[in-house]
């Protein structure tokens, strides 16, 4: 089992406890160059909020992509637009990356700016 294997595989865990719950999740995936973030309906169904190191308005103000830094952008951006979507509470979708570095900045983020998980 390689490297992207066992992480899909953490993921699939996680996913299938969250569905159970039917909780909204805010979902991260990373590459060494972006971040993305989602914030996801319970069941699943539809993308309620979504930023990433794409969007037009974080590239202006961001010289490098793949940093700590543009984490921490991504997650108070994701955080401000789930609040105006009326969701507070989510339950936090790693997909299996380490709690560390890009994917816990992010997630610090969004807790200062009001998200609860």
């Amino acid at each position: 089992m390689n490297k992207k294997d066992s992480r899909l595989r953490r993921a699939k865990r996680l996913r299938s406890k969250v569905r159970e719950l039917e909780a909204v999740r805010l979902c991260v995936h990373r590459t060494p160059r972006h971040i993305y973030a989602q914030v996801i309906s319970g069941d699943g169904s539809s993308v309620i909020a979504a930023a990433s190191t794409l969007d037009s308005e974080l590239r202006k103000q961001l010289e490098s992509t793949g940093n700590v830094e543009a984490a921490k952008r991504v997650g108070g951006l994701i955080a401000k637009r789930a609040i105006e979507a009326g969701v507070t509470q989510v339950a936090f979708d790693r997909s299996g990356f380490v709690y560390h570095g890009r994917v816990k900045a992010l997630a610090d983020a969004a807790r200062e700016n009001g998200l609860q998980f």
